[in-house]
């Protein structure tokens, strides 16, 4: 979250901010993870701005920064990582807006993830009901 964030801060080069965060953080980082993640969503915005765009309430620009970030992740890894249960995606998101979003936005992030959740992994959210 720290980087997509850094990075919608400032609008530096997704690899200039990996190799700092590289140089800054311990081996415990799931590097792969990262580098799939982190790297492809710069690549991803336009496409991640426009599922954003069918089930959110505002501008996109209108939105907090710290949750911009987890729903840039969340839309990423709804649309991506089908390896990552959707549940798991959305539970992260909003346990990190809990501990660095502003008050409730957990709510929303859980809200706007629900949504794109069903319109993209609705098959498996009828295989775990």
């Amino acid at each position: 979250m720290q980087a997509v964030y850094q990075w919608l801060m400032t609008s530096n080069e997704p690899f200039q901010i990996a190799a700092q965060f590289r140089e800054a953080n311990s081996s415990k980082v799931d590097w792969d993870y990262f580098d799939e993640v982190f790297l492809r969503i710069p690549a991803c915005r336009k496409s991640i701005e426009d599922q954003l765009g069918s089930v959110i309430d505002r501008d996109i620009d209108a939105l907090d920064m710290i949750e911009k970030a987890l729903l840039y992740i969340g839309v990423f890894e709804l649309t991506n990582l089908s390896d990552i249960p959707y549940r798991v995606v959305i539970n992260e998101c909003v346990e990190l807006a809990k501990t660095y979003g502003a008050s409730d936005s957990h709510k929303y992030v859980n809200g706007v993830l629900d949504k794109l959740a069903k319109k993209f992994r609705s098959d498996e959210m009828q295989t775990i009901s």
